[in-house]
C-alpha cells in the first residue's frame, strides 16, 4: 500500500495538481487574513484558467505557452466584462471570439489547451462580472495569477527538472515490456492470436502517445549543457526502446507451423518462449528501478536463457540427425538471433542505469534529431485550409459556438443561477468525437451527483471552516490529479470542493447543489445532443484517411528499406524517418477505429472491414520490420534484379490500394497489367538467385549455404509482402464497394 501511495505521489499528474492548488490556494489563504479575500479569489482564478496549458515540452516552449495563455485568459475576461452591458454587441462578440478560439486547435496540443484556457475564461466571466475601473483592476489580478501559476510551474520544474522524462521513459519500457510478453504468449499451443493481435493494436496507441511525449521533451531539451549527458543517457535508452519494439515487431514466426513441426519436440518452443518472457520481465524491472528511484539490480540471467535454448536446439538437432533436422534448426537459429539480438538492446539501457557508457553514436544522430519532432510554427494558410466542412476542427468549432450561444440562450430565458455553469459544462465536456463527449457528459453528470451527495453529506456533520477549507484544498488536489486519469472519479472531488467552498461563503449549501446539479445536467445534455445532429463527424468518415495514411507509411518504410538493401551503408535518418511514421500511422488507424466503436451501431459503418484493413496493415507492417532487421543485422549481398522487381510490385499493390482510396481511375489500369510480369518473377526467382550467385563464383560451400540462406529468407518474406499487398489491395476494394 505504501509503495502504491508513493507511485501516486510521484506522478506527473500529481505534481501539477499540487502546483495549481498551491497557486490556488495561496492567494486566498494568505489575503484572506488582511480582509482582502476577492482579491485573492481573483488571482486564484487566473491560475485556474492558465493551468490547463500546462502540458509537457521544453522550458522554452513551456514558458511561451503558459504566458501566452495567462494573456489570452486576462484578455477575454476583460472582452467580457466591456461588452456585457451592451447585449447587441456582447453575445456576436462572444460567438466570434468562440469560434476563434475554438479553430486555433488546429496548431496542435499546445494550442488546443491554450484555446481551452480562453473558452474557460469566456465561461466563467459571464458569472463574474465588473464595471468600470473594476474591469481593468480584476482583469490585472486574473493576468498576475495566470503568470504566479507560470513561476511556480517553472520552479518546480528546476526543483526536479528531469523527472518526467524518467516516468515517460519508464512507462514507455512498461508498454514495450507489455507488448514483448504479448508476442510470448502467441507461443501458447491454444493461444488466441486475433485476440492477442487486438490487444497489441491497442496498445500500439499507448506506445504511440508515449514515444511522442519523450520526443516533444527529450530532444527538445538535448542542446541544455546542464543536463546534456543525462538527456543523453535517455535518448539512448529511448532510441534502444526504439528497436526493441521493431526487433519484437519483427520477430514474424508462423507459430502453427512451428507448433506442428516441433509437436513432438515441445522443449524447444518452451525454452524459448521463458526466454522471451524474461526480456519482457527485465525491461519491467529496469522501469520499476526507475520510478521507484531505486539502484537498478539484475535479476534475470539471459544469457544462460539463451545458453538453455542453445542446448535444446542441439538436443533437438542430435535426436532428428542433421540432414532431418536441418530445416527445423535454421528456424530455431532464427529464433535464437532474434533473442540476442534483444538482449544486445537490453544490455545498452542496462549500462545506462549501472554504469557509465559512451555517446559516441548519438552523437553522430544529434543533427537530424529535430526532424523525428513535429514542427512548432503558426502559418495563416493552416487555419485558411481548415476554413470547410472538412475539416473535424471546423465542424467542431460550429457546434461549440452553437452549443454557447443556446446556453446563453436557456441562461436568457430560464430564471437559472448559475448560467456560467451551463457554458463551463458545454466547454469541459464537447470534444470533436461523438464518443469521447458522451463518455465525458456521462462521467460529469455522475460525478457531479456523487460528489454533490459526498459533500451535502459532510457538510451536515462539519461546519469548522478550517476543516472544511483543508478537506477543500485535499479535493482540489485529488479533483486535478485524477481528471487525466479518471475523468469521473476526477470530476466527483471537483464537485465536492466546489461545494466546499461555496459552504464556506454561502450558508445555503442546498440550493448551490441543486443548481450545479441542474446546470450541469443542461450542459451535458446540449453538447450530447449537439454532438450527434449539429454537423457530426462520425469516425466512419476519417477513417479512409487514416487507412490512406497508414498504407503510405508502410510502402515509403517498404522504399527506404529497399534503398537500404541495395546500397548498404549506414541506417539513413530518412529510414529511420519512415519506420517511425509506420509505427505512428497504425497506431493513429487503431485510435480512429477505437473512437469509432464508441459511436452508436448506426454509425459503424464496415466496422469488420475496417479492423481487417487495420490488422493487414500491421502485419505488413511487422513483415517490413523483419526484412528490415534482417538486412540491418547480416551481411547480405548485393540485391537481384527479382529483388527489386518483386519490392516494386508490392509498392505498386500498395500504391494501387491507395488509388482506389482517392479514386485514381488511371492507377487501376496499371495495377492490371502488371500482374503477369510478377507471376513470372515468383516462379523463377528462387532459381534466378541461385544462378546470380554462381556467377559471382562463391564456391565455399558453407559461405553459399549462407547465401542461399539469405536468399531463402529474403524471398519468403517478400512472398508474404506481396500476399498481404494483395490482400489490402482487396479489403479495400471491399470497402469502397460497400459504401
Amino acid at each position: 500500500m505504501l509503495q502504491r501511495i508513493r507511485n501516486f505521489t510521484d506522478n506527473t499528474n500529481f505534481t501539477k495538481a499540487v502546483m495549481v492548488t498551491i497557486a490556488a490556494a495561496l492567494p486566498v489563504l494568505i489575503l484572506s487574513h488582511f480582509e482582502m479575500f476577492e482579491i485573492g479569489f481573483a488571482i486564484s482564478l487566473g491560475a485556474l484558467l492558465t493551468y490547463p496549458a500546462d502540458i509537457p515540452s521544453n522550458l522554452v516552449h513551456r514558458t511561451k505557452g503558459l504566458v501566452t495563455a495567462s494573456f489570452i485568459v486576462a484578455g477575454c475576461i476583460m472582452a467580457v466584462n466591456l461588452l456585457h452591458p451592451y447585449p447587441w454587441i456582447f453575445y456576436p462578440a462572444t460567438i466570434i471570439v468562440v469560434f476563434f478560439l475554438s479553430m486555433i486547435s488546429v496548431y496542435g496540443q499546445r494550442a488546443t489547451m491554450v484555446s481551452f484556457s480562453g473558452l474557460l475564461a469566456i465561461a466563467l466571466a459571464t458569472g463574474h462580472l465588473h464595471t468600470g475601473w473594476d474591469i481593468l483592476i480584476y482583469t490585472s489580478y486574473i493576468l498576475s495569477g495566470g503568470l504566479m501559476y507560470t513561476l511556480i510551474s517553472l520552479a518546480f520544474n528546476y526543483l526536479s527538472p528531469h523527472r518526467y522524462t524518467e516516468l515517460q521513459v519508464a512507462e514507455c519500457m512498461k508498454l514495450t515490456a507489455k507488448y514483448m510478453k504479448l508476442r510470448g504468449d502467441l507461443w501458447d499451443i491454444d493461444a488466441d492470436r486475433a485476440g492477442i493481435v487486438e490487444k497489441q493494436l491497442h496498445l500500439q496507441v499507448e506506445i504511440n502517445l508515449t514515444h511522442e511525449n519523450i520526443r516533444e521533451v527529450l530532444l527538445r531539451s538535448r542542446t541544455h549543457a546542464e543536463n546534456s549527458n543525462r538527456s543523453r543517457k535517455m535518448l539512448l535508452v529511448f532510441i534502444s526502446l526504439m528497436e526493441i519494439l521493431e526487433l519484437a515487431l519483427s520477430a514474424s514466426f508462423d507459430h502453427s507451423k512451428l507448433h506442428e513441426k516441433f509437436s513432438a519436440h515441445p522443449k524447444v518452443l518452451t525454452t524459448y518462449q521463458n526466454l522471451a518472457y524474461n526480456l519482457a520481465s527485465a525491461l519491467k524491472k529496469i522501469s520499476n528501478s526507475i520510478e521507484n528511484r531505486k539502484k537498478y539490480v539484475k535479476k534475470h540471467q539471459l544469457l544462460k536463457d539463451v545458453e538453455a535454448l542453445e542446448k535444446a536446439i542441439t538436443e533437438y538437432e542430435n535426436e532428428l540427425g542433421k540432414e532431418a533436422a536441418s530445416e527445423g534448426v535454421w528456424m530455431l537459429s532464427n529464433m535464437l538471433h532474434y533473442a540476442e539480438k534483444q538482449i544486445e538492446k537490453i544490455n545498452i539501457i542496462e549500462r545506462a542505469f549501472t554504469t557509465s557508457i559512451e555517446f559516441k553514436d548519438i552523437k553522430e544522430r544529434d543533427k537530424d534529431l529535430e526532424k523525428f519532432l513535429t514542427p512548432e510554427y503558426y502559418p495563416v494558410h493552416i487555419l485558411k485550409e481548415n476554413l470547410s466542412f472538412s475539416s473535424t476542427i471546423f465542424r467542431h468549432s460550429l457546434r461549440l459556438t452553437m452549443s454557447i450561444a443556446l446556453g446563453f440562450v436557456i441562461g436568457l430565458i430560464f430564471p437559472l443561477q448559475n448560467v456560467y455553469w451551463i457554458l463551463l459544462t458545454i466547454v469541459v465536456i464537447m470534444r470533436p468525437g461523438y464518443g469521447l463527449t458522451k463518455q465525458r457528459s456521462y462521467q460529469r453528470i455522475i460525478g457531479t451527483i456523487t460528489g454533490g451527495i459526498i459533500a451535502f453529506a459532510v457538510l451536515s456533520f462539519v461546519h469548522h471552516p478550517v476543516i472544511i477549507g483543508t478537506l477543500a484544498i485535499v479535493c482540489m488536489i485529488l479533483g486535478y490529479t485524477f481528471t487525466a486519469i479518471n475523468y469521473r472519479i476526477g470530476a466527483t472531488f471537483v464537485t465536492i470542493y466546489v461545494v466546499f467552498v461555496y459552504g464556506m461563503l454561502n450558508p445555503n449549501i442546498n440550493d448551490v447543489i441543486q443548481y450545479r446539479i441542474v446546470d450541469t445536467a443542461v450542459g451535458a445534455l446540449i453538447a450530447f445532443i449537439a454532438n450527434y445532429f449539429l454537423w457530426p463527424s462520425w469516425e466512419f468518415m476519417n477513417l479512409p484517411v487514416f487507412i490512406k495514411k497508414s498504407i503510405e507509411a508502410n510502402r515509403n518504410y517498404l522504399t527506404e528499406i529497399s534503398l537500404y538493401y541495395n546500397k548498404k551503408g549506414t541506417v539513413t535518418t530518412s529510414y529511420r524517418l519512415a519506420r517511425k511514421n509506420a509505427f505512428v500511422e497504425i497506431g493513429n488507424l487503431m485510435s480512429s477505429y477505437q473512437r469509432m466503436v464508441q459511436e452508436p451501431k448506426s454509425k459503424q459503418k464496415q466496422q469488420q472491414q475496417v479492423y481487417k484493413l487495420a490488422v493487414l496493415n500491421h502485419t505488413l507492417l511487422s513483415s517490413l520490420a523483419s526484412l528490415g532487421t534482417y538486412t540491418q543485422s547480416h551481411k547480405t549481398s548485393t540485391a537481384s534484379e527479382a529483388f527489386n522487381v518483386v519490392v516494386n510490385t508490392v509498392i505498386k499493390n500498395l500504391d494501387h490500394a491507395i488509388a482506389l482510396l482517392t479514386m485514381d481511375v488511371q492507377a487501376e489500369e496499371a495495377h492490371l497489367a502488371n500482374n503477369e510480369e510478377l507471376a513470372m518473377r515468383f516462379t523463377e526467382l528462387k532459381n534466378i538467385r541461385a544462378r546470380e550467385l554462381r556467377e559471382v563464383h562463391v564456391t565455399e560451400e558453407e559461405e553459399f549455404r549462407l547465401k542461399m540462406e539469405e536468399a531463402h529468407l529474403v524471398i519468403e518474406q517478400l512472398v508474404w509482402l506481396n500476399s498481404l499487398s494483395e490482400k489490402i489491395v482487396k479489403a479495400v476494394r471491399q470497402l469502397e464497394l460497400t459504401k
